[in-house]
């Protein structure tokens, strides 16, 4: 009992007293959070305690203009954020990321954090907040309510950001693949089955569209999260904070992060609607969808060598087995595919979340926080991998791509306006009968002359738009 007492020290809440570490920055209410959500074995995500600490720190500033407390305090909470903003004491924000409480239990984890450095800086002993207090001083004018949120917008549009750059240097790499394989034919394909002939850099330029797509959408939704609710305290409506303290809030917030946050006029609206949230998390749906495709499409296409379709060689990084030599799999596709995967699912808890909240708050706010700031973070990381180490090393097989299309009877449909579909569906079948081309078939069958059967089939007729021959 004694050498825990020389290594504790006593800290009490309205729940009673508890032994808090010596060595921890945190308190009492992260110690209980600790114990009552020991659940994923993981902690709250960085970008939104970076957010948090960024929105303590605008709060100190305020109270400093407004002289609300002595500014010694305000300056050594300051100078606690700037340390932890620079990476400083980041073990000790221990609490679970799936928590009860909407979001508290992170917020005291912060205040008890900085309000400790904070005493230090000023020459005290952890634990004695009398100099600096948790609530008194770094929750000063605040709530959880209006905090989180904030913090939660703040974390959200960096991510935001990152994410549309990292989808367009995928759109970049993909356009770069349309004009090196502009010129090369293979075949198109529909359910699986021989389609219309195109050129392998069309295919590229598709993919390259719907990136495109994702990369605007991503890049005008950041409007939607610059409306912060700081300075609504519990439910929104202000109470003990003054109106000086809310612009202040939202100006400071401006220079500090640099997005160009704005004040909500209805702060009850952000404080309990998490719809932005939904609409935003629906987006990033959208663009794993189309990445999801594109993947596949990828391994598809490089399937084989020997076996599949074999038309494009993706970039070889690892060897693939352990027990068949020389086996290289798709393994950078396959990541773009289970990040997009995980984003859905994710996507899946935030509208659940999201449609779950009562009255004037969401209960739900860190599964919120913690599915779509996970969202943004590997959806980012994946998309810049599976550029750099997959799609920018592309090849195209150019010679199997020549072979599938001049095997295949596809070529008949540029007929159908010179001979009638029943006579080119008559083509098409003798020509997979006997194993020869449709052009070998049509010449020999004299339907035409050879100069016009070339001019019809030629590559870059049958890849455009009007009627091949005309």
């Amino acid at each position: 009992m004694e050498n825990l007492r020389n290594s504790s020290r006593m800290e009490q809440d309205a729940l009673g007293t508890r032994a808090v570490p010596e060595s921890a920055y945190y308190g009492i209410h992260t110690l209980r959070a600790m114990d009552n959500f020991a659940v994923s074995g993981r902690t709250v995500n960085a970008h939104l305690l970076q957010g948090m600490i960024t929105v303590k720190k605008a709060a100190a500033l305020a109270h400093l203009k407004l002289d609300t407390y002595p500014s010694a305090i305000a300056l050594a909470i300051v100078q606690a954020c700037d340390e932890l903003l620079a990476g400083a004491y980041s073990e000790q924000f221990t609490v679970d990321a799936l928590q009860g409480g909407a979001g508290t239990s992170t917020n005291m984890n912060v205040n008890e954090v900085i309000a400790n450095r904070a005493i230090e800086l000023l020459g005290g002993e952890r634990g004695d907040y009398s100099q600096v207090h948790p609530l008194d001083h770094v929750n000063c004018c605040q709530s959880t309510n209006d905090v989180y949120p904030t913090a939660l917008r703040i974390a959200a549009i960096g991510r935001v950001r990152a994410l549309s750059q990292a989808f367009a240097a995928l759109q970049e790499a993909l356009q770069e693949k349309e004009k090196a394989f502009a010129d090369v034919l293979k075949l198109g394909r529909t359910e699986l089955m021989d389609a219309l002939p195109m050129m392998a850099g069309q295919g590229f330029g598709a993919y390259a569209k719907a990136v495109a797509r994702d990369r605007w959408r991503l890049y005008k939704v950041e409007e939607r999260l610059r409306e912060i609710n700081i300075g609504g305290t519990a439910i929104g409506t202000g109470l003990n904070a003054p109106v000086k303290y809310t612009f202040l809030m939202t100006d400071i917030l401006q220079e500090l992060t640099g997005y160009g946050l704005a004040r909500s006029e209805f702060p009850m609206d952000p404080t309990q609607n998490m719809d932005v949230f939904a609409e935003v998390s629906g987006l990033l749906k959208a663009a794993s969808i189309n990445l999801m495709k594109i993947s596949g499409d990828l391994r598809l296409l490089a399937s084989g060598p020997a076996g599949g379709l074999g038309e494009l060689e993706l970039p070889a990084v690892q060897a693939g087995s352990s027990i068949m030599p020389g086996k290289v799999n798709p393994v950078m596709a396959e990541l773009a595919g289970l990040v997009a995967m995980r984003v859905i699912a994710n996507d899946t808890a935030v509208t659940l979340a999201a449609a779950g909240g009562q009255l004037e708050l969401n209960a739900f706010m860190p599964l919120i926080a913690d599915s779509f700031l996970e969202s943004l973070e590997i959806l980012a990381n994946a998309v810049n991998l599976f550029e750099e180490r997959c799609v920018r090393g592309i090849r195209i097989c150019e010679q199997r791509c020549q072979e599938q299309v001049m095997n295949s009877s596809v070529l008949a449909a540029a007929l159908i306006h010179h001979l009638g579909y029943e006579k080119s569906a008559e083509l098409a079948k003798q020509a997979s009968r006997e194993g020869r081309t449709v052009q070998q078939v049509l010449v020999e069958a004299q339907l035409l002359p050879e100069e016009e059967i070339a001019r019809i089939l030629n590559p870059c007729q049958v890849t455009r738009p009007g009627v091949p021959g005309y």
